[in-house]
């Protein structure tokens, strides 16, 4: 069995403002989440605004230091103590997906500037090997090269990007791919596509993720693990049919009933129609 993701009381806490009125902010508080597995899975961390999830995120790309404790991807420490050094290793087992994908790319350069840079320096191929792996990344989040070639950011929608997002992280190979929040920026319709996608990426492909999200309905449809995070607490842990269908702290159980139905959405209507 491989240790896919393991905190071990990971701890962030950040100090705000000036030297007479500076407090500190616990923004990861003893964060423990182990899933052990030898497939790929899909890990949802859900929680409302300032619950920690992205905090968590940025922690596991290394983005953010934490103030003590570890996390382990694949059996690699990525954070903490004995964390790998080497940048270009690290990014050959984690890659990132942010939640706006017009930010994710300069809209001065082309894109596909971007997936070759990628392929170069942090898989390390040359001219040709580097082209051919761009080709097959697009390929498999359903685009073609020729219609990605030399185009800028203003030229595809919302989706299109975050799927040519997608083909980026996949470039270098790597083991776990963590998405924050890929679908908030997309156009309702769009969503279900980068779901999809994602769920086929851990079938096929062998990808695992981590789905950092708010939204409950998405994260049910495509975990297989979630996490539930209060003010940088893990309140609640384990597979996801288990949370859902019998979730064990009261904020689980708030946000699920958040979660809009059809029987919730007739009833309000009547209440509002009288």
């Amino acid at each position: 069995m491989t240790f896919i993701l393991k905190t071990e009381g990971l701890n962030k806490t950040y100090r705000l403002g000036g030297i007479v009125n500076a407090k500190q902010v616990q923004a990861l508080n003893d964060v423990n989440i182990t899933v052990e597995s030898d497939k790929p899975v899909v890990i949802a961390v859900v929680g409302e605004s300032g619950s920690g999830k992205t905090t968590l995120a940025k922690t596991l790309l290394r983005l953010e230091t934490p103030t003590s404790g570890q996390a382990i991807v694949y059996d690699e420490v990525v954070a903490g103590k004995g964390a790998i050094p080497s940048k270009k290793d690290f990014l050959g087992l984690v890659q990132p997906i942010f939640q706006n994908p017009f930010e994710a790319f300069s809209r001065y350069r082309p894109v596909d500037v971007y997936l070759e840079e990628t392929a170069r320096r942090v898989a390390g191929m040359d001219g040709v090997q580097a082209e051919a792996a761009v080709e097959a990344a697009l390929k498999s989040v359903g685009l073609n090269y020729d219609d990605v070639r030399g185009k800028y950011t203003a030229q595809f929608s919302g989706g299109e990007l975050q799927r040519i997002s997608v083909a980026r992280a996949l470039i270098p190979n790597p083991k776990l791919i963590v998405a924050d929040e890929p679908v908030s920026m997309i156009d309702a319709s769009r969503r279900m596509i980068i779901i999809n996608l994602f769920k086929r990426l851990r079938d096929e492909a062998g990808r695992s993720f981590v789905y950092i999200t708010h939204d409950l309905a998405t994260a049910y449809y495509i975990s297989d693990y979630v996490a539930v995070m209060n003010k940088g607490r893990v309140v609640e842990f384990g597979p996801a049919r288990k949370v859902m269908s019998d979730p064990q702290h009261d904020y689980t159980r708030l946000l699920l009933s958040s979660i809009p139905t059809t029987t919730s959405r007739w009833r309000e209507r009547k209440r509002v129609a009288s």
